[in-house]
This record gives structure tokens, C-alpha cells and sequence, in this order.
């Protein structure tokens, strides 16, 4: 052996650097991690009010399924009606219907009347959905549908709700099934004013 020439048992082993952390190093990635937190607690929290707010439109859709396998009966007919009112009664944030129309008519009344110098657009009585009917009912599903409905859908409403039950056994399946397809459609999609 030459002695010149280290043997093995000589070489030790090289100290390694110490572990990189993946921590953020500077206080600007926290306040990023900070904020970021923030925004989805924010994002989660609003899903979370929008998913239980919309708790009276998948209740809704559950009954008019459940009503639409029984098509053939007459009394899922006549709950078709009274479901989509219950439906406009529940929509939160709902502005009572006609009081911005009673508003414009009493405004125009007192403006006619020249001893009268206050409004009484304030006073006067707001109606729910649950109170309209005919042009009103049908203006209000209008208003709150995001596509176009059938001119004559309140009085396909009305003739479920009001008509003898001949009159409803005549009616030809493809009728029902539509009916139940506007009114599934406007469940699912009609806005609530924020």
C-alpha cells in the first residue's frame, strides 16, 4: 500500500446544508395567505346563505317531481296552482307585487286633485303574491321568469285549479306535461331581487 493515497477508511462524510422550508419567508406571502383565507371564508359563507335561501326552490322541484309522475291524477293537477304560489310566497326578498303600479296610480290621482299636496303612494296597502290573480299573477311570473312564458300561463293555472274535472281529463297529455315543464323551468330559474 502506498501511504500517499488515503484509504477509505479516511473519507468522512460531507455535512449537508440545512432543510429549505417551505414556509413563506417575507410577511407579504402571509398577508397573500391571509387574504386568501379571507376570500374563500367569504366565497363558502355566501354558498352556504344562497344554498339554504334556496332551500324553498329544491323542496318545490321535489314536489312538482313527485307531481309530475302522477300527472294523470286530478289532484296533482290541482296542486300545480297552489304549489307555484306557495313558491312566489316563499321567494325571499320578494317586493310585494303592485305597490310600485298602486304607487304610480295614487300618484297620478293626487296629482289630478289640486287641493291635495301629499302623496299617499306611501299608504298605500302592498299585496302578496298570494293575493293576485289573472293579469297580475301572470305579469308577476313574467317578472320574475329569466326567459319568456306563455301569455296564457295564469289561466292554464287557473283552469288546473277552478274547472270541473271533466274539463281536466280532457286535457291532452302533451298540455300537462308542458304545464309541468313551464312551471318546473320558472321553479328553477326565476330571480329574487336582492
Amino acid at each position: 500500500m502506498n501511504p500517499s493515497i488515503p484509504s477509505i477508511d479516511q473519507l468522512k462524510e460531507m455535512a449537508l446544508p440545512a432543510p429549505v422550508s417551505y414556509a413563506p419567508q417575507t410577511w407579504g406571502w402571509w398577508a397573500l395567505l391571509a387574504l386568501l383565507i379571507v376570500t374563500l371564508a367569504v366565497i363558502g359563507a355566501r354558498r352556504y346563505c344562497q344554498w339554504r335561501r334556496d332551500r324553498y326552490r329544491r323542496e318545490a322541484l321535489v314536489r312538482l317531481e313527485e307531481l309530475q309522475q302522477r300527472s294523470n291524477d286530478l289532484s296533482a293537477l290541482r296542486e300545480l296552482p297552489e304549489l307555484l304560489k306557495r313558491v312566489a310566497i316563499s321567494m325571499p326578498n320578494a317586493k310585494p307585487v303592485g305597490a310600485s303600479l298602486l304607487a304610480k296610480r295614487a300618484l297620478h290621482s293626487t296629482s289630478m286633485a289640486s287641493d291635495t299636496t301629499h302623496s299617499r303612494a306611501g299608504s298605500l296597502p302592498q299585496r302578496s303574491p298570494a293575493a293576485l290573480g289573472k293579469e297580475d299573477w301572470q305579469a308577476f311570473l313574467q317578472r320574475h321568469s329569466k326567459q319568456p312564458l306563455p301569455a296564457d300561463l295564469s289561466q292554464q293555472l287557473s283552469l288546473l285549479a277552478y274547472a270541473p274535472d271533466a274539463t281536466l281529463r280532457a286535457m291532452p297529455t302533451e298540455q300537462r306535461q308542458q304545464l309541468f315543464s313551464t312551471c318546473k323551468t320558472w321553479v328553477e330559474r326565476h330571480h329574487v331581487a336582492a
